[in-house]
């Protein structure tokens, strides 16, 4: 059956993706950087739609910066662009973590776990894996793409392996070749990469294919497009094949502050294809590749309208976003309610302290415990988040704050480094709803560099200790902002400005919806929330 849909395929937040097909179902593995529980893995028939299958990993290593201990974080850092391999009735899952600086193995035979978990020694930046009779080589690197083998049962490089540099793109004044994805195809050895064009920012998929792993390796950009988005590029990500013998590239293109989105592009292979690629400002170089050699989309420029074929037409999917009453909690259904037993569409920010935090089934609350001392919401254990969705989403949570201490904030926010929030607060015994942001200090891709304070736009005294509280975000065109309202006398009200929203290194991830609680003065406040609606 012929399915339809739309770039970019998921409207959500799931960078570095890679995809194998085992019979007739796809899996996606993402970046999910310092989110717990870790590396989500994605199910599909149809390579279009997509729902959530289950977690590698609760906690990584237990780290002070992945407990959020003090002012200790790993923002920016945590696990990222990860390997997914099938062989020999065996699932492989390489990735490194750049807050530990190790490379992580992790192995099971079923998908849904659970998972061994191993170290390689070494460091393999943005790595892929490939089992080829009984050797196991790895590529990583920046820059320097480089091919290693590695020993047998995968604990680092065998000695007196195969060991050399693939290709370069050292000269490149921007992002040089990272990103790999590597694969043997009919006797062919392809090498899939990343980088900037020389002269501009733009992501840009290159391929480099060889007869041999020791032999010279030719290629040059394969993909160079836009789909007509703010000058973003589309690239880096796997490719995979369908039962009936078509090829696609599952990549991804940066849409702002809500993240960086999948984008499915059909994949050609042709002979005698002619490729450009300039390593450096003014310079171009391009030849003719004889053998197979991918095609990505029409020529190299990728469609806003995409059609594949279901292998399972009747499934239903689960949505990867959803409203909660909290009134279900069940750690051992994993693959509907995580690992933790909250649904799966929930991860905490960092590893979560579990004696903090509660489901209430019976009452339907998600009840939290204000037993750390923050600065601000960035600091706050236990707060539990979903992806914000392409092009616009709204959320609503009811809190109910009674037993708030002094100092205490509890409410829903916007999370990324320049977060906004808007939060109920008791002071001086009274209750307050707040609208409070960290404004940016430019537009850059850096975080803010100088000591900016939190800013509280408004405060408005309220008289119940249950406020319903919404936030509408716009992430159309690179606008890129967020407003609160709260409810009160039958309409929704604002509450402070609208807050920019930026995509920035300090967090390098997409915003997200998050439900916080936290102290400021003294521990031992209780927050409750109720009925999360997600539109």
């Amino acid at each position: 059956m012929k399915i339809a849909g739309k770039n970019p395929i998921t409207e959500l937040d799931y960078p570095d993706p890679d995809v194998i097909r085992v019979d007739d179902t796809y899996y996606m593995v993402s970046t999910t950087m310092h989110f717990m529980p870790g590396c989500e893995i994605l199910r599909s028939y149809d390579l279009i739609h997509w729902e959530h299958l289950s977690y590698v990993y609760e906690r990584l290593d237990s780290t002070e910066e992945q407990r959020l201990v003090g002012e200790k974080n790993c923002y920016g850092k945590g696990m990222w662009a990860a390997s997914l391999r099938y062989h020999k009735g065996m699932y492989y899952i390489c990735f490194v973590a750049n807050d530990t600086g190790k490379t992580y193995l992790y192995t099971a035979d079923d998908i849904e776990g659970p998972w061994e978990k191993r170290i390689i020694e070494g460091f393999y930046h943005d790595c892929s894996l490939l089992f080829e009779d009984d050797h196991v080589y790895i590529v990583s690197g920046n820059r320097n793409v480089r091919l290693q083998e590695l020993k047998k049962d995968l604990g680092g490089p065998k000695e007196g392996g195969l060991d050399r540099i693939l290709v370069s793109d050292s000269r490149n004044p921007g992002l040089g070749f990272e990103g790999s994805h590597f694969y043997k195809i009919n006797g062919m050895y392809y090498l899939f990469l990343i980088h900037s064009l020389p002269d501009r920012w733009m992501r840009t998929q290159a391929c480099y294919v060889s007869d041999s792993l020791t032999g010279e390796f030719r290629g040059g950009d394969v993909l160079c497009d836009t789909m007509g988005y703010c000058g973003q590029g589309v690239a880096q990500g796997g490719i995979v094949d369908t039962p009936d013998h078509k090829w696609y590239a599952v990549l991804f293109q940066d849409r702002g502050a809500v993240g960086r989105i999948p984008v499915l592009v059909p994949v050609k292979w042709e002979k005698n294809v002619r490729v450009t690629y300039m390593p450096a400002p003014g310079e171009q170089k391009e030849q003719i590749i004889k053998e197979n050699y991918p095609v990505l989309g029409d020529s190299g420029r990728a469609l806003c309208e995409v059609e594949t074929k279901s292998t399972r037409p009747e499934e239903q999917y689960h949505s990867l976003v959803e409203s909660d009453d909290f009134s279900e909690w069940n750690p051992d259904q994993k693959r509907l309610f995580g690992t933790f037993g909250w649904k799966s569409c929930w991860q905490f920010n960092h590893e979560p302290e579990l004696s903090w935090i509660e489901n209430d089934a019976e009452k339907g609350c998600l009840r939290m415990s204000c037993k750390k001392q923050c600065k601000n919401v960035t600091q706050a254990v236990n707060t539990i988040t979903q992806r914000m969705k392409f092009p616009m989403c709204i959320t609503e949570v009811t809190v109910d704050a009674e037993r708030l201490k002094d100092g205490d904030y509890a409410g829903m926010c916007a999370l990324q480094g320049c977060y906004g929030m808007a939060a109920v607060t008791k002071r001086d015994g009274r209750m307050f709803l707040v609208m409070r942001s960290l404004e940016a200090e430019n537009d850059s891709l850096e975080g803010n560099q100088g000591n900016s304070e939190e800013n509280e736009w408004e405060a408005v005294a309220v008289e119940s200790s249950k406020i319903r509280i919404r936030m509408e975000a716009d992430f159309q065109n690179q606008h890129d902002k967020v407003r609160f309202l709260y409810w009160s006398d039958e309409k929704w009200k604002q509450i402070g400005p609208w807050h920019q929203l930026y995509f920035k290194m300090d967090h390098f991830t997409g915003c997200r919806v998050g439900l916080f609680a936290y102290a400021t003065k003294e521990a031992g406040g209780i927050a409750e929330f109720g009925r999360f609606r997600y539109f």
